[in-house]
């Protein structure tokens, strides 16, 4: 499995972006599928899921700002981010786990809970 992420880059403050992570070999549509950030000296940590049925979880510090979709047929997962701030500021990096249809809330936002990993992209927000 590869995982091939894009659409970061420079934004000011209360600007868009939109993260794009396409998943190589077979559909992976039912399982479930992240993204986190990290910043600079901090922990990689949980931004948002989507599982089967379009289920989807976000971080506290992103809900109401952030929107996490896939498309299916293109076997691609979206994180639509629109009213960035400079804190959002990290490298964001797309996984999934191939196992799991179903997660927990403490399985999909640990690092741990994926098996694979995409390459990251970086999102810089100016003030």
């Amino acid at each position: 499995v590869q995982l091939q992420a894009s659409g970061g880059g420079l934004v000011q403050a209360g600007g868009s972006l939109r993260l794009s992570c396409t998943a190589s070999g077979r559909a992976y549509s039912r399982y479930v599928m992240g993204w986190f950030r990290q910043a600079p000296g901090k922990e990689r940590e949980f931004v948002a899921a989507v599982w089967s049925g379009g289920s989807t979880y976000y971080d506290d510090s992103v809900k109401g700002r952030f929107t996490i979709s896939r498309d299916n047929a293109k076997n691609t997962v979206y994180l639509q981010m629109n009213s960035l701030k400079p804190e959002d500021t990290a490298v964001y990096y797309c996984a999934l786990n191939p196992r799991l249809t179903t997660p927990t809330i403490a399985t999909m936002t640990r690092p741990g809970g994926y098996d694979y990993w995409g390459q990251g992209t970086q999102v810089t927000v100016s003030s």
